[in-house]
């Protein structure tokens, strides 16, 4: 049941919550976080850290977490008109005749000022439709108590009636109330951290509207990818650390004949095919198609944190890069025309390089296809914290799983697959042939049927 999984499943054995990673929210059915607090305990504190948790999961940090609650709430509200057993199951567990339709709700007319979603009955501003400060206004300008929504959830009212009569009615306009706060919005105010952002944006509005707009964009936007990928007249001009900047390339690319060399000096520099492919793949499998991070452009496997990842084996890709990185200073060096290799593309080179070998040693003749153009991203233009998220917690195709999870280590190899954009064909012959060239983490000899890795 619902309530047992989000009450008992994920509690460590001292009995404190603990949110498997990646996802972001503790309470099933829930986007974010309990508005009532945790568990529906009416504790700002405790609501502090669960918000901290979850929207640090999407990349946000204090200031964009403040800037979204507060410029969010400054519009809208919430909707418990009545008692909760109104409402009827959700979607999923209605009958055929509901679906399309939403939450069947008895209470009066079902809608408008009967309507009945979170059971929660709270109207921030006393202007829901128009951008204000009033939010952070109101929430500290008032002292608050506890109180309870008609739909029986906590929510908070300033105390001895102060505030009545400042906010209409949504429906109503012979109606007004007093102000009301969720216990998720009190948490910027007990937080001492939250606590003294909210403070700056209420004492400075511009700061607010400054931060709201940037953390709101990058809400929306995260799953767009890069800069490059972004088109239409509205695109901005500025380039930011969440988008995982990578240069443009700004000199001429190899060549065929290029690629032949450099292909015969990454065989000759005494790298295996394990090595060379093993390396490509943990630069390129980090993609993510989901929202278009990761991969090997950018060559961020030379940068923190991938290069420090357990998956990666540090020691061992350490090396690796190591002899890639003077293969393309050599060559670099060599040019008179402007002509470079970037190690992005030299990593990618070198595990098709391993492939055709590989399959050379089989007795085949093999060409990979190979296209120039990633460029090299520094560490500064690299958001470490926003980039552990990227770290596998399992990857299959390596034979490799970070801990024990409750999700089956199949079910995460597909979710892999289905992350790489892969069909089934292509996920069966690249686990297949990533087992034969030997790039277990370890050298695990699990799932290896051959005697000739």
């Amino acid at each position: 049941p619902t309530g047992e999984y989000a009450n008992e499943e994920s509690r460590t054995a001292s009995g404190e919550r603990n949110l498997e990673n990646p996802l972001a929210a503790v309470q099933m059915g829930l986007i974010y976080v309990n508005p009532e607090g945790p568990e529906g305990v009416p504790d700002p504190v405790a609501s502090a850290r669960d918000i901290r948790e979850t929207f640090g999961r999407m990349a946000m940090n204090d200031e964009e977490t403040v800037a979204l609650i507060a410029g969010g709430h400054a519009f809208g509200k919430t909707h418990g008109a009545g008692p909760a057993d109104n409402v009827g199951p959700e979607p999923e567990a209605a009958g055929l005749e509901e679906q399309g339709l939403g939450w069947r709700n008895k209470f009066g007319s079902g809608k408008g000022g009967d309507t009945i979603t979170s059971g929660l009955e709270v109207t921030w501003t006393s202007t829901p439709t128009k951008w204000s400060n009033e939010y952070l206004e109101n929430l500290f300008g008032f002292e608050w108590e506890l109180t309870k929504s008609p739909a029986g959830a906590h929510q908070w009212t300033p105390k001895n009636g102060a505030g009545a009569g400042k906010i209409p009615d949504a429906h109503d306009p012979s109606k007004r109330h007093a102000p009301s706060m969720l216990t998720s919005d009190l948490a910027l105010r007990f937080d001492p951290a939250y606590e003294q952002i909210s403070r700056r944006f209420l004492n400075n509005p511009e700061q607010l509207a400054d931060a709201f707009a940037r953390a709101w964009f990058k809400l929306t936007h995260r799953d767009m990818g890069p800069l490059a990928r972004y088109l239409g007249p509205e695109t901005p001009v500025e380039e930011l650390l969440w988008q995982d900047p990578i240069p443009h390339v700004d000199h001429a690319l190899v060549d065929d004949q290029d690629v032949a060399a450099l292909k015969a000096r990454i065989l000759a520099s005494g790298l295996s095919v394990s090595q060379l492919v093993s390396t490509a793949w943990a630069a390129a499998s980090t993609f993510r198609g989901s929202d278009k991070r990761g991969g090997a452009n950018g060559g961020r496997l030379r940068l923190a944190p991938q290069k420090d990842w357990a998956v990666n084996q540090p020691a061992h890709l350490a090396g690796v890069l190591k002899t890639l990185e003077g293969i393309q200073s050599e060559f670099n060096a060599a040019q008179s025309n402007g002509k470079k290799v970037s190690i992005a593309d030299l990593i990618v080179l070198a595990g098709n390089a391993g492939v055709e070998q590989a399959a050379k040693h089989a007795g085949q003749h093999v060409t990979v296809p190979f296209a120039p153009g990633r460029a090299d991203a520094s560490q500064e233009q690299t958001d470490v914290e926003s980039f552990s998220f990227l770290e596998p917690i399992a990857d299959g195709f390596r034979n490799y799983q970070k801990g024990h999870y409750k999700v089956s280590a199949e079910s995460l190899l597909v979710d892999k697959a289905q992350l790489l954009t892969l069909t089934a064909p292509e996920m069966t012959v690249l686990l297949g042939g990533l087992r034969v060239l030997n790039i277990n983490v370890g050298q695990s000899k699990h799932g290896v049927f051959t005697d000739q890795p």
